[in-house]
């Protein structure tokens, strides 16, 4: 008899995380959810209003306007971005949901980049 040990899947764990944070957190018309998600190459945020389903703006390191650079200044200037984004929308106030990442490296360079633009959470 043999024993196989796997290893438990990182996305599921992190769709785990993201699940226990979206019970407690939720996006409306007035303070929107700024939600992250990051894969290996890019970087991803939007603005979205749960009640209603919608995703009122967004931003993402493959769009033309991003210069190339390290991950960390993409993530930078994605969270400018959408920043400036949802000013021009009206919206200000938004809830930070991280997406089940640890609040380092690129997630935070977006959060710092987006409150630094004029978004508060």
């Amino acid at each position: 008899m043999t024993i196989v040990i796997t290893k438990p899947d990182k996305n599921k764990l992190r769709l785990k995380r993201h699940q226990r944070v979206r019970n407690k957190i939720s996006g409306t018309a007035e303070r929107p959810r700024l939600n992250v998600f990051r894969s290996n190459t890019h970087i991803y945020a939007q603005l979205i209003d749960d009640v209603a389903g919608v995703t009122l703006a967004s931003a993402s390191s493959n769009e033309a306007s991003i210069e190339k650079g390290t991950k960390v200044e993409q993530a930078t200037a994605v969270g400018k971005l959408v920043a400036e984004r949802a000013i021009e929308k009206g919206y200000k106030v938004v809830i930070f949901d991280r997406g089940g990442y640890v609040y380092h490296g690129r997630v935070q360079a977006l959060a710092d980049s987006a409150r630094e633009n004029g978004l508060e959470f």
